[in-house]
């Protein structure tokens, strides 16, 4: 059994990876530790802060934390590990756990494109890189990503195309691959036969309205394959000339782990962001128009794996919002997973959002701005965004009033 890994990481301006240190398993956790070649380095930076700080000696996360937070940034998912599981199996089984295999063979066995810049191997001193050559195109991967759903068997081509996506996070279906045309790297995003609505329509139409609302995202496309909807999201990961950015989730920044992610709240954010990002106070800003934009549209999956930031050895900036998707309801008023004041209020409410603006460094006018803007480019630009990703009239009439602007929002106490 695997007991031990080596991190291996892009430090920036860099094209190939260097060694930074050891993850050792214990008996419930993994502990890790700096190699004295890479602290000793002009130009080596800690992999965060305060999590992980550039000394000697071993470094053990809270007795309860599977990994760092930072280590585990960098690991697979729900859906990346259930691929692996699909590869050491033949296929899923009703009885698949994603707990089934251990967290290093996770690391170990996930494609090393993964997200930001850290990688694993099994040398400290050779990197063999798990890239797999197979290009698939989007048709394979989406066939591929319905045959691991279905429980069913790969052919070797499929397995390598898909497998190279293992390493990115999320519960939903999804590869990577190259546009060849220009040079973009690229998340595939599948919908899936489960879907109960247009999950893929709705996220494009959400990013679309999103950079409408002057919200910085992540470039986005919508592509059909075989009648079934595919989401391309551009990397912001990546460089010039493939170099790795590293970065890690709010969840990290903000010490919690995937279990106990329920008491994070935007205000310890906010807090984090005035105290160690760049920029802090047109990123509060910036915040706030993400938090507004997610009422309107009714996204409340808004939890603090869906937030991150890029971190360059010293300080940590925003990245590009992703994972906007509108969550349809057919009642009224729902929560966020996140708090938006310092009360722990929830509620999916611009009243809320308003009342919490001294948070994020606003005064009432400046927030009162912000939501009527909000609500003003969505109310007016919302059809041309359907149009733009081709939703039909029974969909739009869904999401219209059921996720995007519920007049929920407007309750007031």
């Amino acid at each position: 059994m695997t007991s031990k890994a080596y991190v291996w990481v892009w430090l920036p301006g860099t094209q190939d990876p260097v060694v930074a240190g050891r993850i050792d398993e214990t008996a419930r956790s993994h502990s890790f530790t700096y190699g004295r070649s890479y602290v000793e380095r002009e130009d080596s930076l800690p992999l965060y802060l305060p999590e992980l700080p550039l000394i000697r000696g071993t470094q053990r996360p809270h007795p309860s934390w599977e990994a760092h937070g930072c280590i585990q940034d960098a690991g697979p998912d729900y859906w990346g590990r259930r691929v692996i599981l699909a590869k050491h199996y033949g296929h899923l089984r009703p009885q698949s756990d994603t707990d089934d295999l251990p967290f290093l063979s996770y690391l170990l066995e996930s494609g090393s494109d993964r997200i930001g810049a850290l990688d694993f191997q099994r040398s400290p001193t050779e990197y063999v890189a798990r890239t797999y050559d197979h290009q698939a195109d989007l048709s394979d991967l989406l066939s591929a990503s319905d045959r691991i759903e279905a429980g069913e068997r790969l052919p070797p081509a499929l397995e390598e195309a898909i497998f190279r996506g293992t390493s990115i996070g999320g519960a939903r279906p999804k590869a990577l691959l190259d546009d060849a045309a220009t040079g973009t790297r690229l998340i595939a995003k599948f919908s899936s036969k489960t879907d109960n609505y247009p999950v893929i329509k709705a996220e494009a139409l959400a990013m679309k309205l999103a950079s409408d609302v002057g919200i910085n995202v992540a470039p986005t496309r919508i592509e059909s394959v075989h009648g079934r909807d595919v989401l391309l999201v551009e990397r912001f990961d990546r460089g010039e000339n493939g170099e790795r950015k590293m970065l890690v989730s709010a969840l990290t920044i903000l010490g919690e782990q995937p279990m106990t992610g329920h008491y994070c709240t935007y205000p310890d954010l906010a807090d984090q962001i005035r105290e160690r990002f760049t920029d802090a106070r047109a990123t509060l800003h910036e915040l706030f128009r993400r938090i507004v934009f997610n009422v309107v549209i009714g996204n409340t999956d808004d939890h603090a794996r869906n937030h991150a930031a890029f971190w360059d050895g010293n300080a940590l900036t925003l990245t590009p919002a992703y994972d906007l998707c509108p969550q349809p309801r057919s009642g009224g008023e729902v929560t966020h997973a996140l708090a938006i004041g310092r009360d722990g209020d929830k509620r999916s409410r611009l009243e809320v959002c308003e009342k919490a603006a001294p948070v994020y460094l606003l005064d009432r006018l400046e927030a009162r701005a912000i939501i009527e803007h909000t609500v003003s480019v969505v109310k007016t630009g919302w059809r041309e965004a359907a149009d733009a990703v081709a939703l039909s009239e029974v969909d739009r009439e869904r999401l219209r009033g059921g996720a995007l602007l519920n007049p929920s929002i407007w309750y007031q106490d």
